[in-house]
């Protein structure tokens, strides 16, 4: 029997590297079906962040239906989504260098169908009777300005011909056509209301000459958040409300509102970026779909007519993109054991097939920490999340020695943890590592009024679920008191700076492009979220002395813990300069702070050598703070005030 050995925490050996987080895996998003044949859009670190439309040939290869250097990405909202379609063959994509729309042939040429100005366009759909794209187009008239967005269509014939169909509003997306093209149905919005808040679904009739006639609001408002508005195949549309507290799926018929199935739990998500999908049609009285309840996902087929609901045994806890062809379901998945796969699923044989893995190198399951769900009490409430043990077959710490945990903070802050398999996560775990990633309150996926605990509460609600996690799993002897570490991105990264801030619990943290300065965010961040605080903190100005409050940099002389900072220098969503003020205040103080900027990154890192260096300075940091030894060869990171700084270890 292998012996193992005998070492700290934190100090493990793992087969899980940075270098092969960073180029080995892609990310893999939209997906859509032409006929029989499945396209989807790939995130490639190794590209530089390249987004690629792929398909597969009758081999089974896989194909790049654009060459470099085009990339399939749009910036309306900032945060995309949306960026292609498929039509009898022909692709349609924008283009994130340029923001063009570009047209793709059945022979590969590729050529611009709209001029290059500074217009960003998203959500596209074929109108065939029409000889057009509809689509969410996003006008950047002036830096001044705030941008223009509307629902237009743009002629296949002529690129010229760009009209629009529906404005006067802050924001549309899911221009959606029925089966017989007759009707258009899609969604709007307006400030300060976020699509998770509050949106309205309407229906306007399409006369013969492709101009809009009769609207007519369906459902939604101010207080009911509308998701995902799909066609049946005989001409009915559908939808998802949060109406009853939970994302359920509905149906517009014969001029009334009635729900398919109401169940507790969440079939929709928060709408950050275009085209996801939680449902599709099988045939008109047969939908596949997919909800959340705990933090896992399922699958289910519902009959709208007898209203029944039959669930689809699968190994998968993380479903997403939802779309069916003539016999198969065809989404991305993943288990805590397996990552997130592009896959067909034969509904009649329950057969699956794989399409495209994340990535393609297998991690035995003896490296790989289970998550166990955790409901824990926070302030008179139920608050949520998962704990990852350390584990690693070849290593084990020292008799009565508590590992160190890293809480992970979730962005949005509506998003929510997954239990997707994640190297990301297993990284730290097979390291000698606890994890917690944490379901605070205004998280997804536990309804309506869960994601509401956050309204006007935001750096109090969420930062006190955390630290009542974190309390109870050292109460329940899952983590060292005196090695706890919180790290966090954008909203996360807020979290991060409030809880470092105003509470006395962490030793370090790790804050990603997250937010210090309120004030600023508001005036000066992108027009989707250009209102989003008001809901969250207060509305602005009129409660700007609150936003000062909430605000970490106008406390940051209270800190006495080390944090590293993570920064892309393009990012239009958290500007540099919310952590290099945050980084200044540190410095002087002398605190031990680093700060690593990335060129050519955004709000979130795509590139393979941004995300490696991270990974492995974030490690290399939490080693000199708490004496870790590290066993493998990683660049020193510059940490300013360290000489002198005593280990709470």
């Amino acid at each position: 029997m292998r012996t193992k050995n005998i070492v700290r925490f934190g100090s493990w050996v793992s087969p899980i590297k940075a270098d092969f987080i960073a180029s080995g895996q892609i990310n893999i998003g939209q997906i859509e079906i032409d006929g029989k044949q499945i396209y989807w859009n790939e995130s490639r670190p190794y590209e530089e962040g390249r987004n690629v439309i792929a398909t597969r040939d009758s081999g089974g290869n896989i194909v790049d239906i654009i060459p470099p250097p085009y990339n399939a990405r749009s910036r309306v909202h900032e945060y995309g989504g949306g960026s292609f379609t498929v039509k009898d063959g022909f692709v349609y994509f924008s283009n994130f260098e340029d923001q063009r729309l570009y047209f793709r042939s059945k022979e590969g040429k590729i050529k611009p169908l709209t001029a290059n100005c500074s217009s960003h366009y998203a959500d596209l759909i074929v109108d065939t009777n029409h000889r057009r794209i509809i689509c969410i187009r996003e006008e950047h008239r002036s830096s001044e300005a705030e941008p223009v967005n509307s629902i237009v269509s743009i002629s296949l014939e002529n690129s010229n011909d760009v009209r629009t169909l529906i404005g006067g509003n802050d924001f549309y997306s899911s221009p959606r056509l029925s089966p017989d093209g007759e009707k258009l149905a899609y969604l709007t919005w307006n400030h300060p209301q976020m699509p998770w808040d509050g949106t309205e679904l309407w229906i306007a009739a399409v006369k013969p000459d492709g101009t809009l006639g009769r609207k007519e609001k369906v459902a939604g408002g101010i207080e009911e958040s509308i998701f995902q508005p799909e066609w049946s195949p005989d001409n009915f549309l559908y939808f998802i409300s949060d109406r009853n507290n939970w994302w359920n799926l509905y149906r517009f018929k014969n001029g009334k509102i009635e729900p398919t199935f109401l169940l507790e739990a969440d079939f929709g998500v928060p709408a950050w970026i275009f085209r996801l999908s939680t449902y599709d049609f099988y045939s008109k009285d047969k939908i596949v779909c997919s909800y959340t309840r705990n933090g896992e996902w399922y699958l289910a087929i519902l009959n709208p007519e007898t209203k029944d609901l039959h669930p689809i045994e699968t190994k998968f806890t993380d479903i997403s993109f939802l779309k069916t062809t003539d016999e198969n379901l065809i989404m991305n998945a993943a288990s805590p054991l397996e990552p997130v796969s592009l896959l067909s699923l034969n509904l009649d044989t329950k057969k699956i097939g794989i399409l495209r893995s994340s990535f393609d190198v297998p991690i035995h399951s003896d490296y790989i920490s289970i998550p166990e769900p955790l409901s824990f009490p926070s302030e008179k409430e139920e608050a949520y999340g998962f704990y990852y043990p350390p584990k690693n077959k070849d290593f084990e710490s020292y008799e009565g020695e508590l590992p160190p945990l890293i809480v992970m903070v979730h962005g949005g802050p509506t998003s929510s943890a997954s239990t997707a398999l994640d190297l990301k996560k297993q990284f730290w775990t097979s390291r000698g590592f606890a994890v917690f990633d944490v379901n605070y309150g205004g998280s997804s996926g536990y309804g309506r009024k869960y994601r509401d605990r956050l309204k006007g509460m935001w750096g109090v609600k969420d930062v006190n679920d955390c630290i009542n996690g974190v309390n109870y799993l050292v109460e329940e002897g899952k983590a060292d008191r005196k090695c706890l570490i919180i790290r966090g991105g954008s909203a996360g990264g807020y979290m991060v700076l409030c809880a470092l801030t105003f509470k006395n619990l962490f030793q370090a943290g790790a804050s990603y492009y997250g937010v210090s300065d309120l004030v600023k965010l508001t005036e000066k961040t992108h027009k989707f979220e250009a209102h989003y605080l008001d809901s969250l903190i207060g509305k602005y100005p009129e409660e700007i002395e609150l936003y000062k409050k909430r605000s970490p940099i106008n406390s940051a002389d209270k800190i006495c813990t080390p944090i590293i900072f993570f920064q892309g220098l393009e990012d239009k969503v958290v500007p540099p300069e919310q952590s290099e003020s945050f980084v200044s205040v540190l410095e002087k103080k002398g605190i031990p702070v680093a700060y690593i900027a990335f060129e050519n990154e955004q709000h979130g890192f795509r590139r393979a050598e941004s995300i490696k260096y991270s990974l492995e300075a974030e490690l290399y940091f939490y080693s000199r703070i708490f004496g870790f030894r590290i066993r493998e060869k990683i660049k020193p990171v510059i940490i300013k005030n360290l000489d002198g700084y005593k280990s709470p270890k």
